[in-house]
């Protein structure tokens, strides 16, 4: 695929950074979103590829929210014949869930203003590592609710009364703000944005990807009801056994040597 608005940009250690560019302020429209889910899925189908970033080019945005005045009449008033909002909040959970299912790592480089569906993107990540700027779900100081998965994001990440807080009163936390309260990984200088995010993508591809990935399958089957993750467990355990790592790890373990899984 040609890609107009994310570059792909694929660096050491099989760590590979989408970077979107979708000025004026990286508002996530369709195309975006096409392009977000053509990434993840070459990403995760890339062997070589063990972990992905993805950032924004822009100094004061990470991601913006969906175009809110393409769903209103000229008039102003709220367009919702065929019942297109509610569709067009259920596609951009779908692009998001891309990221949130998929058995690789994936961070955030938070590196401008994650508000509203950007926040909801990046909780769809696996970790958030932020530098400047502000994030939060601000939807409520419009009127609305969060509509791209921030309402369960957030509730499974920080807790329902923490949840409540946060999107009943709107507030955009700074960064290390959000990082007391959990909602980011790690809040570091801005300069070192990517640097800091280089590190720790490297420590995560020098490790058991594969098996992350199937953690990651049962973490997220954590959910629902307990008997239904222990089964997803069991079978992603299973599953370890398919590649190479396993041996590695072990045979390093008996040696009492550090396991080379790249």
């Amino acid at each position: 695929m040609t890609y107009q608005s994310i570059t792909i940009d694929k660096r050491n250690k099989g760590v590979a950074w989408i970077t979107v560019d979708n000025p004026p302020a990286n508002a996530i429209g369709e195309e975006l979103m096409q392009e977000l889910e053509a990434a993840a899925d070459a990403l995760t189908a890339d062997d070589s590829v063990r972990v992905a970033v993805i950032a924004s080019k822009h100094e004061k945005v990470f991601l913006a929210g969906a175009d809110l005045k393409g769903m209103m009449h000229n008039s102003g008033e709220w367009e919702d014949k065929d019942n297109i909002i509610a569709k067009q909040s259920a596609r951009m959970q779908a692009c998001f869930q891309r990221f949130a299912t998929m058995p690789k790592p994936v961070i955030a480089a938070i590196n401008g203003h994650a508000l509203g569906g950007g926040c909801e993107l990046a909780m769809a990540c696996d970790f958030r590592i932020m530098g400047k700027g502000r994030i939060g779900l601000s939807e409520l100081s419009l009127g609305l609710i969060p509509g791209a998965g921030g309402t369960q994001r957030m509730t499974r990440l920080l807790g329902r009364s923490k949840a409540l807080e946060l999107i009943f009163t709107a507030k955009q936390l700074e960064a290390e703000e959000a990082e007391k309260v959990g909602l980011i990984n790690k809040a570091v200088d801005a300069e070192k944005l990517e640097a800091d995010t280089t590190v720790f993508a490297e420590e995560l591809a020098e490790g058991a990807v594969h098996a992350m990935g199937l953690a990651k399958r049962a973490i997220n089957a954590s959910d629902g009801p307990i008997e239904e993750g222990l089964e997803v467990e069991a079978n992603a355990f299973s599953d370890t056994f398919m590649t190479d790592e396993p041996s590695i790890g072990l045979a390093a373990f008996f040696q009492k040597e550090k396991p080379q899984f790249i």
